[in-house]
């Protein structure tokens, strides 16, 4: 299957589907113009297979928008997720694989969908640095951090973060004295919450704290970082980094 997107001035998305056959599109999908752009692709594959019912359509989204929206956070808010899973399941695709997402919310409200696993990214990291300590860095990612522990034979180390009087405070259950750490997380935003719990791993004794996200944002740079994390492990599921600081692990597709 083979297909060209064209954009013109007003931005306006178009597609055009070059051969036939079962497709597979491949997005960020951390953008609306993703969901659109994959959407037009479809439209225009579903008429080319119109008494084709043999032919398959296959979705992958290594990053999904809006997915921390997975509920309706204050009244009056609207459901951000919802909308955009709604926006995803009016594509009727057969599959709709999605990389490490937020929370199961996501895979509940697509149809036909599947997880894809971040452990490969996660091993890779790993062996990089050198069987290091895993740390799950709050109580939500403890479960899927546990499991890929277990797999690679890891030792585990749980945080959790509450705040009193607005300010973070971090606990950590485990011995890290003397130890390398690997913080394992779905994604980072600013990353100060990483650069907390690194701070608070090297107060208890850590040697060098690493990070492991798989939707790398940054939005603000890697300056602040840099004072209590010694390197990143990422995926380019959100977008490409040129930076030292980051090694960053390349998707098929992107």
């Amino acid at each position: 299957m083979k297909y060209e997107i064209k954009k013109f001035n007003d931005g306006q998305v178009t597609a055009k589907i070059i051969e036939g056959g079962d497709i597979h599109i491949k997005i960020r999908g951390n953008s609306y113009e993703d969901l659109f752009r994959a959407a037009a692709i479809k439209e225009a594959w579903d008429a080319e297979n119109a008494t084709n019912k043999t032919a398959i359509a296959k979705l992958t989204i290594f990053c999904l928008i809006g997915q921390r929206s997975d509920r309706r956070f204050n009244k009056g808010e609207s459901f951000d997720l919802k909308i955009i899973c709604k926006f995803i399941n009016e594509m009727r695709f057969d599959n709709v694989a999605i990389l490490h997402p937020h929370s199961s919310i996501s895979l509940a409200l697509i149809d036909n969908s599947e997880k894809i696993s971040h452990f490969y990214f996660v091993e890779k990291a790993y062996n990089q640095i050198g069987n290091p300590v895993l740390v799950s860095p709050d109580a939500g990612a403890y479960k899927t951090t546990h499991e890929i522990a277990e797999k690679l034979n890891a030792d585990l180390v749980p945080s959790n973060k509450v705040r009193i009087d607005g300010a973070p405070v971090i606990s950590i259950q485990g011995d890290v004295k003397g130890k390398e750490c690997l913080i394992v997380d779905d994604l980072a935003d600013g990353g100060r919450t990483f650069k907390f719990l690194a701070e608070a791993l090297k107060k208890q004794g850590a040697e060098k704290v690493y990070l492991y996200v798989t939707h790398a944002q940054f939005n603000y740079g890697f300056d602040e970082l840099k004072e209590s994390i010694d390197h990143i492990y990422c995926t380019n599921s959100y977008k490409d980094i040129d930076d030292d600081f980051v090694t960053q692990f390349r998707l098929e597709g992107l």
